[in-house]
């Protein structure tokens, strides 16, 4: 039975529903590294286009680890996760290894961020890849069309009990590209509400269920923030954003969608509706009056404050679940409100991929896609730390009805939007960094929400204006 042992990282920092497969066509090869063609895209994306050469440098440790061939057929396995997210990783690898007998899985945990993005690249680029990996979906734009990973056999998922049917239509989209594969989704990880139960229903918010009760406008959500705040004496919701490069964008644009739908970048150009941009930054400027919630607080203040019970909401991520569960006695948490047009729940995926061998071993490469399939069947284990299983046959299960608050909020999944698919988006990308320095301008009152609006607009089409490194 293997154990995932770490490996030492790059020096460096840590870092929808996208409903359309991702867009354009493949680039051409440009050069050859390792006896592989490498294109542009393959070697600038990822996390490249800066300090290239030290990357190099760190590449042999890495590809050396890799499985273009291995005799005793052990999946090498690549992924990002720590802590409970690790442990619960490793308990599902050793669950399929005991389920299908002779099933190897060798667990590689690399810091996530900038370094697992370019090793990822690297390993790829030399086509001495491990032989499966985890990615976010919102990169598989900067990786698919530049030959970076490689297509999932249809009929051999299939073979192990995994199709189309079994994934939210959204989120089984956005893992297509040039109509195929290129990823098989592991969990959404939405951007929600949390709230302690207590504080909502002395705030009168909760429904006969116990429920939060359907915040359907601008105007409704204010207003539930004001009686929450009513209750706590400090603020009603705890939303941190202060030096983050994450949380603005994450709430814009899941507003932003229910308002005007997706963004479109694939043509080289964006389309937005600025006066419904505006309205979202008004919104978001007008919850941030130091009473519905803090305009000065950060990620960690805000975890703080909603903790404490100094608020009684907060708006994050569901990856905080483990968190929040340990500090609030009766924690909710639901799918984020429409409060717009169109339900929209901002998220992420991570997601299986195949970073590309040169010469892959068929039957290791069969065995990484029986692999993939028994480690969908244990994401009932992954649900615990609150992400959302994508293999739904996993949500039928009687046990994932029993997980609260999870199942209160697996409704999302059905509504996900993702960051618009560019090769320059994603988790942790430079681009979510610079539109949420853009938006909180206009979020804190240092510009007014027009500005920001331009200010963003600016973002995309400096985004839009880099040499496009499939070109």
């Amino acid at each position: 039975m293997t154990r995932a042992r770490p490996l030492t990282p790059l020096s460096g920092p840590n870092a929808g529903a996208a409903r359309e497969p991702l867009p354009g066509p493949p680039g051409g090869p440009l050069a050859a590294l390792g006896g592989a063609t490498l294109s542009r895209r393959r070697l600038l994306t990822g996390g490249l286009l800066g300090g290239l050469a030290a990357t190099l440098s760190g590449c042999g440790s890495v590809a050396d680890l890799g499985g273009g061939g291995s005799a005793t057929q052990t999946v090498q396995f690549w992924n990002l996760f720590q802590g409970a997210d690790g442990a619960n990783l490793q308990t599902m690898i050793d669950a399929a290894e005991e389920v299908v007998p002779g099933l190897g899985v060798d667990s590689t945990v690399l810091a996530w961020g900038s370094p697992y993005y370019t090793k990822l690249a690297m390993s790829s680029a030399g086509g001495r890849s491990p032989d499966m990996a985890i990615m976010h979906l919102s990169r598989l734009a900067g990786y698919a069309p530049g030959g970076l990973l490689d297509p999932f056999d249809l009929d051999l998922l299939a073979e192990f009990g995994v199709t189309e049917a079994d994934f939210p239509e959204a989120v089984w989209r956005r893992a297509q590209y040039d109509g195929q594969l290129f990823a098989v989704p592991l969990d959404t990880h939405p951007f929600i509400v949390f709230y302690d139960r207590a504080v909502a229903e002395q705030a009168g918010l909760l429904d006969a269920a116990g429920q939060l009760v359907p915040i359907t406008s601008p105007e409704a959500f204010l207003d539930a923030g004001r009686a929450l705040a009513g209750v706590t004496g400090g603020t009603g919701v705890a939303y941190g954003f202060q030096g983050d490069t994450g949380q603005q964008w994450r709430l814009f644009y899941a507003l932003y969608c229910q308002a005007a739908g997706e963004l479109d970048l694939s043509g080289g150009s964006v389309e937005i509706d600025t006066d419904a941009a505006t309205s979202v930054v008004d919104l978001v400027r007008t919850m941030l009056d130091g009473t519905i919630a803090d305009p000065s607080a950060s990620y960690q203040a805000a975890l703080a404050d909603f903790t404490s019970g100094r608020a009684g909401m907060i708006l994050s991520g569901e990856w905080e679940l483990p968190a929040l569960a340990a500090s609030i006695e009766d924690l909710g948490a639901s799918p984020f409100p429409t409060l717009f047009e169109t339900p929209a729940n901002y998220a992420d995926s991570h997601a299986f991929v195949l970073p590309h061998q040169d010469s892959p071993d068929p039957a290791t490469r069969r065995e990484t896609h029986q692999a993939v399939a028994e480690l969908l069947r244990q994401s009932l284990t992954w649900a615990e730390a609150g992400h959302i299983p994508a293999y739904t046959p996993v949500l039928d299960e009687p046990g994932y009805a029993d997980l609260k608050p999870q199942s209160d909020y697996a409704a999302a999944a059905e509504v996900v939007v993702f960051d618009p698919a560019a090769w320059f988006t994603g988790a942790g990308s430079n681009f979510q960094a610079q539109c949420s320095t853009a938006l909180t301008r206009g979020y804190t009152g240092a510009a007014t929400s027009q500005e920001a609006v331009a200010d963003l607009v600016d973002v995309f089409d400096q985004m839009l204006d880099l040499p496009d490194p499939e070109a």
